[in-house]
């Protein structure tokens, strides 16, 4: 094996999207010495440099707003499992960070002077910022890349996989990385370490996320005795783009368009049936994620969807000078794809978008080890069994200044570091010669596949069961040690690697999706319809000896241990 590299911060941040760079950022200013690091570009990997639409926060800049409001429309999204402290924090701290953008110059759309405000579903009023409704996540992530290169005590280093994070008497000390391109080990010692490195999309079929998104910062969290929470909650966006072929646009671009002209959803009858399910739209975009999701699944099930296995949504009630007028140049990309909106309709069908479990946090992003904090999409609880529209930006800014601030009080109470214990995850990336290495790319579609009809929008009891069966399959035969060579660009060990983490965070979300015998939010089982009273719990998943556990608590902020 090839000689690990050694390196020391005071901060090392693990995932570049907007919670990543916040939380550098914050911490660099306050006078530590910071390390952010990612397996992609930096800032240009993960969620947000992807998201396209509005970010949720009470400025009150057009209407009368405040963030208790925001608040109240949070918690009940999240259908009675949100971590109020975790809700709190996002509404209440969410204008400071938006006005610091602001004055970073990331462009919020203005009306008469004043940051702009829309609609968006679960809302009692405008309070949805944007840069552009096409545009907004590549704003905030070039806005925060520019701050990340100005900011004196930032260290930057891409093509880094983690491993596993590294302890020594219970404390994080830092983590084990393999370096891809050259195919090194590299040991980070640090004082404080953030993981910040988003969600679980990646583990299915159709999904918006980035390649990177698959789950690693749930299982190295884990593996490092961190308790998960809330992991059976997958949002799925309804409206994902189905028919015909689109390329180069992203699938879930129709959120805006449905923001600013309405757009009707249709099923392969031609008929609106959002009603039939509680939401009568009339011309209007007011159904929630999840609601939205059921009632277009249940559709297809009733063999009434459209040719592709989803919705129509049409926008053929708006002119062309109307579509031109909300989206300029789209429309000639559209047209491009053989899209002509105001003569067809195109298919929609849900596709996974964003995970609200996470890593059990309290308000100041502590987890309960020492040294370990999460930010982000990597922190579960504050959205219950449903995220609101637009809180995921959010959160990534309020939770990444937050995790930077921690860190940087940590470091300071701090005389010394402890020198991180890498010896097993070293030892674990010499890895092992096999003759009959399975096809890891194959492994990787299995799964994705597993999840995607049996761990989906809709489940049961049968599918579960099944799922988590053949998840054992896949864990059985992609072994204990990482197969292939430590060599440059091994890209058969980079998906051992990823495999590792998917396969365990899998079977956590299938495990705790079989425990829970009700339907919530984003958790819907065909065969127990309905929310209980006595499932207003939180489940809480812990790995001991190498096998997962799951028990319940009452919904309630998490206290971090004595450190």
């Amino acid at each position: 094996m090839i000689e690990p590299l050694l390196a020391n911060t005071d901060v090392l941040v693990i995932g570049s999207g907007a919670a990543g760079m916040y939380a550098a950022i914050e911490a660099a200013r306050s006078g530590c010495q910071v390390m952010l690091i990612d397996r992609s570009l930096i800032g240009r990997g993960g969620a947000t440099v992807m998201a396209q639409m509005t970010v949720a926060v009470a400025l009150g800049s057009q209407a009368p707003d405040h963030w208790s409001h925001h608040y109240h429309d949070t918690l009940m999204a999240g259908r009675g499992l949100c971590n109020e402290s975790l809700a709190r924090l996002l509404c209440e701290e969410g204008p400071a960070c938006i006005e610091e953008m602001d004055t970073w110059g990331v462009g919020w759309a203005r009306k008469d002077g004043r940051i702009t405000a829309a609609f968006a579903p679960g809302h009692d009023r405008p309070r949805c910022v944007y840069v552009d409704f096409l545009k907004t996540g590549p704003a905030v992530s070039k806005t925060l890349r520019s701050v990340v290169n100005k900011t004196t005590g930032i260290s930057r280093s891409g093509d880094l996989c983690i491993v596993d994070l590294t302890k020594s008497d219970g404390v994080v000390t830092g983590a084990v990385a393999w370096h891809v391109s050259s195919g090194a080990p590299v040991v980070i010692s640090a004082k404080a370490t953030i993981v910040a490195t988003g969600g679980l999309t990646r583990l299915y079929r159709r999904n918006s996320g980035s390649a990177n998104m698959g789950g690693d910062g749930y299982a190295i969290c884990l593996r490092a005795g961190a308790p998960l929470i809330d992991m059976e909650f997958v949002q799925f966006f309804p409206i994902g783009h189905l028919a015909p072929r689109l390329i180069g646009m992203d699938p879930i671009m129709w959120d805006p368009f449905r923001y600013k002209l309405g757009g009707r959803l249709l099923n392969g009858r031609m008929e609106e049936f959002t009603q039939n399910y509680g939401v009568p739209e009339d011309g209007r975009y007011i159904i929630t994620r999840d609601v939205g999701t059921y009632a277009i699944l249940k559709e297809v099930e009733a063999s009434r969807g459209s040719p592709h296995g989803g919705a129509y949504l049409s926008f053929q009630h708006c002119s062309e000078a109307a579509l031109r007028e909300a989206f300029g140049p789209v429309i000639d990309r559209l047209a491009k794809n053989h899209i002509d909106l105001t003569k067809m309709p195109i298919e929609v069908a849900p596709i996974a978008h964003y995970h609200m479990g996470g890593v059990a946090a309290n308000a100041h992003m502590e987890t309960e080890v020492p040294g370990l904090l999460v930010a982000g999409e990597a922190v579960g609880g504050a959205n219950g069994a449903n995220r609101l529209s637009g809180n995921a930006i959010t959160e990534a800014l309020v939770f990444g200044r937050q995790a930077g601030r921690t860190a940087a009080a940590r470091v300071k109470a701090m005389r010394t570091s402890v020198p991180p214990d890498a010896r097993e995850t070293l030892d674990l990336l010499r890895g092992e010669e096999r003759k009959d290495m399975p096809n890891t790319a194959e492994m990787l579609e299995a799964l994705q596949a597993i999840m995607a009809d049996d761990v989906g929008p809709l489940r049961t009891q049968t599918k579960l069961e099944r799922a988590l069966s053949r998840i054992d399959q896949i864990d059985a035969a992609l072994g204990a040690r990482p197969f292939g060579v430590a060599a440059p660009f091994d890209l058969t060990r980079l998906d051992w690697l990823d495999l590792r983490n998917m396969v365990m965070v899998a079977r956590v979300v299938a495990q705790a999706a079989l425990l829970r015998t009700e339907s919530r939010g984003a958790h819907q089982r065909e065969d127990l319809p309905g929310m209980l009273p006595e499932w207003r719990v939180n489940q809480v998943v812990r790995l001991k000896d190498g096998c997962i556990e799951i028990s319940r608590m009452p919904a309630a902020p998490i206290e971090v241990a004595a450190q």
